[in-house]
């Protein structure tokens, strides 16, 4: 086991300061100390004229991060610790917006498993990077929760109904699909990533000054390919029609009339998710749509999140079936579309959490 001080890794050389995520056992799933560590180091480097660029990655070959540890988030519910599932939100969120705001760009190699919190950390980035191993989602519809760490605002901003669609059913991205999607802006076969990365420091050890990303761009550009095209790009065609219905019963019914066999499997794995969920989730997209930046979203679903962990059964339900039982048979409350009550989303999105950790 990583021992948890050397769990984020950091290191400054010739302009280039490399943050390591360092829990391969756990593929690099975020505590709360590492979310700590990560923040301390950009905060850090802010105005470090050593520091021209930033490079992100996690240890081992099977991801950069599969999310938060939501093992330990759910041990804090259970126990009733409210003001430790709150730090973990608005530190986690504040971190999300240090990396989009920084002000030397960071460079994020989504290889491998990139989920959940992972998306929160390389989707807010200067530069994206994904590989041929990349497995991008949001698969919190899974677990009982909704996209959060900005996952809504980069769904709301995804081409056509893409994003009711990555929102809602948790679907997972290849490379391709995840530039399309506006996850990720290149492709680099994970075998250049060390030659990447020494192409970088060169980089910056030539600049006086934070690079500019057209720069970080040109410096990348010699190891990008085409990732070949896009099976979300063609998918459109179905997906547009059924995901614009304004409910979730609405878009499962189109899903069921449409014919073609993507959209009965897609409705199937609507049917497999939290019901509560799927609604809260679809709303929070739609109203992320009309946000003015990246804050406003995460103000909202820090609110959401709060909201499932104080008030929702379906999250600790969720944990339990898929992460820690494993038996994939989560048991929600209520049971289905036609049970939830009236006032759902109206309950969820007037909760007001004690807001002085989010700022």
């Amino acid at each position: 086991m990583t021992a948890p001080d050397d769990r984020v890794l950091r290191r400054v050389r010739h302009g280039l300061a490399e943050l390591t995520l360092n829990r391969p056992e756990a593929l690099n799933a975020l505590s709360l100390e590492m979310i700590d560590a990560l923040a301390s180091a950009l905060d850090t480097w802010r105005d470090d004229p050593a520091v021209r660029v930033v490079l992100l990655r996690g240890a081992g070959e099977r991801g950069l991060c599969a999310g938060g540890d939501v093992r330990a988030l759910a041990a804090h519910i259970r126990a009733g610790e409210r003001g430790q599932v709150r730090r973990f939100f608005a530190r986690e969120y504040a971190l999300n917006a240090a990396i989009a705001e920084h002000p030397v760009p960071i460079v994020a190699l989504a290889d491998g498993v990139t989920m959940g919190g992972g998306v929160g950390l390389a989707g807010h980035a200067a530069v994206r990077i994904v590989t041929e191993r990349s497995a991008i989602a949001m698969p919190e519809t899974r677990i009982g929760l909704t996209p959060d760490v900005g996952g809504s605002w980069l769904c709301a901003h995804a081409p056509g109904r893409l994003g009711e669609y990555l929102a809602l059913t948790g679907a997972t991205m290849d490379a391709a699909d995840a530039i399309y999607a506006g996850f990720a802006d290149v492709f680099v076969p994970s075998a250049r990533l060390d030659e990447l990365q020494h192409a970088l420091r060169a980089t910056a050890a030539r600049a006086g000054r934070p690079l500019e990303r057209a720069a970080v761009l040109a410096a990348i550009e010699p190891f990008t390919e085409d990732p070949g095209p896009a099976a979300l790009a063609s998918a459109r065609a179905w997906i547009d029609p059924a995901f614009a219905a304004p409910t979730v019963g609405a878009i499962a019914r189109a899903l069921r009339a449409d014919g073609r066999a993507a959209a009965s499997t897609c409705a199937d794995a609507l049917e497999a998710c939290s019901p509560t969920s799927l609604v809260i989730t679809l709303e929070a997209v739609c109203r992320v749509r009309d946000a003015p930046n990246l804050r406003a979203a995460l103000a909202q679903e820090y609110g959401l999140v709060l909201w499932f962990a104080d008030t929702q059964p379906d999250l600790l339900e969720g944990i339990r079936a898929q992460l820690i039982d494993k038996d994939r048979a989560p048991r929600w409350v209520p049971h289905s579309l036609a049970a939830l009550p009236p006032a759902l989303a109206d309950d969820a999105f007037s909760y007001r959490p004690t807001p002085e950790l989010w700022s």
